[in-house]
């Protein structure tokens, strides 16, 4: 039995357009709620979870594919296989802020207060910047931190950029180009080689002949 995670959301619709197209079984969601559900082949069942446990799930082996957007992977720091990326998920991971900070260097910030769902990135870059940043970690909107007077900057995912400016918002630097990727489990690749390399080579074909 092979198990491969899905991310609910943004890519769940791409992942299942790219997996019809590399003729992988589909998940069967009867009633769209189910977070474990059967295919259309007995030996490959599927995981709905939220994009950030992925890894996690794949890592830790309830999972043995997944597909997963990059800026989870390098914000969870995951031990798995990135086998490729998929032409789909394109987003970047951003500092962004008040309009009014636009020409300020981040260097000149004096301890900025920054609201991200992704700290582990967010540390890392202000830290290799030599800026002493005070992190508010959040699970929602953050484009709400500067509005609140909550925090002077954000760091989050953008894609339109929409968003940011129906807030009064900018993007200031760009931290990560993201995109969906297959990964696998790294002892699960050793075990069910022969399975898990026919639906790479599937989804391989697949992305080459767009």
């Amino acid at each position: 039995m092979l198990t491969i995670a899905l991310p609910k959301g943004r890519l769940t619709d791409d992942s299942f357009e790219w997996m019809q197209r590399a003729d992988w079984p589909l998940p069967r969601l009867e009633n769209g709620r189910r977070l474990v559900a059967a295919s259309e082949d007995p030996d490959v069942s599927y995981i709905m979870a939220k994009p950030m446990d992925v890894p996690v799930f794949v890592e830790q082996g309830a999972a043995d594919l997944g597909i997963a957007g990059l800026d989870v992977l390098r914000e969870r720091a995951a031990d798995v296989f990135e086998v490729m990326q998929l032409p789909f998920g394109y987003c970047r991971l951003s500092v962004a802020g008040p309009a009014s900070r636009a020409n300020q260097p981040l260097r000149l910030q004096v301890y900025p207060r920054v609201a991200t769902k992704f700290p582990r990135l967010t540390e890392e870059y202000f830290r290799r910047r030599g800026i002493s940043a005070e992190l508010i970690a959040l699970s929602g909107s953050v484009e709400l931190g500067p509005l609140v007077n909550l925090a002077d900057l954000i760091v989050d995912l953008v894609q339109s950029g929409d968003t940011l400016r129906e807030n009064g918002l900018i993007e200031l630097r760009t931290i990560l180009e993201s995109q969906a990727v297959l990964i696998v489990n790294r002892a699960s690749y050793r075990l069910q080689t022969a399975r898990i390399s026919e639906l790479i080579s599937a989804m391989r074909r697949a992305v080459a002949n767009t």
